[in-house]
C-alpha cells in the first residue's frame, strides 16, 4: 500500500526509529524518510538497508546495544528529534503460561519493554535539554487483549510499556517533550507468517488453520483483515508531527476494529 507524504514535512527532524529493519520498523523508517527527514535505526544484522538511512549493527535488548546506537545518533545526527519505538516481537513457544521458561520471559521484556526505556533514557535527556521533541512507543491490543495459548509475555511486556509511556508523558509533557503510544491489532508483516507456523507446528493443522485459531482467540477484526505496515507508519509520523502538536499521554489504537468494547 502506498501512501502519499508531504517531501517537506520532516526536513530538517532527525529521526531514531528502533528495530527499523523490516516489517512495521521498515516501514516507519521509510515513512519519515519520504518526509525528509534524517533517520537512523539499528539491528542485529543489516539486510537490505535503504539508501540514505544510517545504520547501526546492534543488538537493542543488551543494554550495549541501546549505548552503541544512542552513541551513533548522537555522534552521526547530533542529536534526536523524534524517538519511534517499533521495536517488538515474541519467539517464545505455544503451550499457555506453563511453557515459558525464565529465559522466555526475560526475552520478551527485554526486547518489548527494557529496549525502549534504554534508549528513552540514554536520548530524552538532550530533548529536555532543548526542551522540544517527541517519543511514539508502539504498545499492542494485546496489552488488553492477551492470547493466552502462545503471548502471554509479549503482552505482559506491551502492557507495562503503556503504562510507562503514560508515566513518563505525565513526567515529560511539562517540559516540552510529546509522548504518545500507537497500539496496533493484527498487522500484515513476514512476522505473522513466522508467528503463524510456530502455532501450526506446535498445534498441528494447516496455517489457514493456525490463522483462524488466532482469528478465533480475538474476536474477529471488523473490517475482515490486519492493518498494512505502512498505514501504521502513517499513523505514527503524525502523531510525531507538528499536525498533532495538542496530541500528548494518549494511545491510538489501529486494529480494525478488534477490540468490541469502549
Amino acid at each position: 500500500m502506498s501512501i502519499k507524504a508531504d517531501p517537506t514535512e520532516f526536513v530538517g527532524t532527525r529521526v531514531l526509529v528502533s528495530g527499523g529493519t523490516k516489517g512495521l520498523g521498515r516501514a516507519t523508517v521509510e515513512r519519515f524518510l519520504s518526509g525528509g527527514a534524517r533517520v537512523i535505526t539499528a539491528a542485529r544484522e543489516i539486510k537490505d538497508p535503504i539508501e540514505g538511512v544510517e545504520y547501526v549493527q546492534a543488538d537493542l535488548t543488551t543494554a550495549e546495544g541501546g549505548e552503541a546506537l544512542a552513541k551513533a545518533a548522537l555522534e552521526r545526527l547530533g542529536g534526536i528529534d523524534i524517538l519511534a519505538h517499533v521495536i517488538g516481537g515474541s519467539a517464545s513457544p505455544a503451550g499457555g503460561f506453563a511453557a515459558l521458561t525464565d529465559d522466555h520471559w526475560l526475552a520478551e521484556l527485554n526486547l518489548n519493554l527494557l529496549a525502549t526505556v534504554r534508549l528513552d533514557r540514554l536520548l530524552i535527556p538532550q530533548m529536555l535539554e532543548r526542551g522540544k521533541g517527541v517519543v511514539v512507543h508502539v504498545t499492542s491490543i494485546q496489552s488488553v487483549l492477551p492470547l493466552p495459548e502462545s503471548t502471554t509475555g509479549y503482552a505482559a511486556a506491551k502492557a507495562a510499556l503503556r503504562t510507562y509511556s503514560k508515566s513518563i508523558s505525565k513526567e515529560l509533557g511539562p517540559k516540552g517533550v510529546r509522548v504518545n503510544a500507537v497500539s496496533p491489532g493484527w498487522i500484515m508483516t513476514e512476522a505473522t507468517g513466522d508467528f503463524l507456523e510456530m502455532l501450526r507446528a506446535a498445534k498441528g493443522g494447516t496455517i489457514e488453520d493456525a490463522r483462524q485459531s488466532v482469528l478465533d482467540a480475538l474476536g474477529g477484526i471488523s473490517i475482515g483483515r490486519g492493518a498494512e505496515p505502512e498505514e501504521v507508519a502513517d499513523l505514527i509520523a503524525y502523531l510525531a508531527s507538528d499536525r498533532a502538536a495538542a496530541i500528548h499521554g494518549a494511545e491510538f489504537v489501529i486494529d480494525g476494529g478488534t477490540i468490541q468494547t469502549v
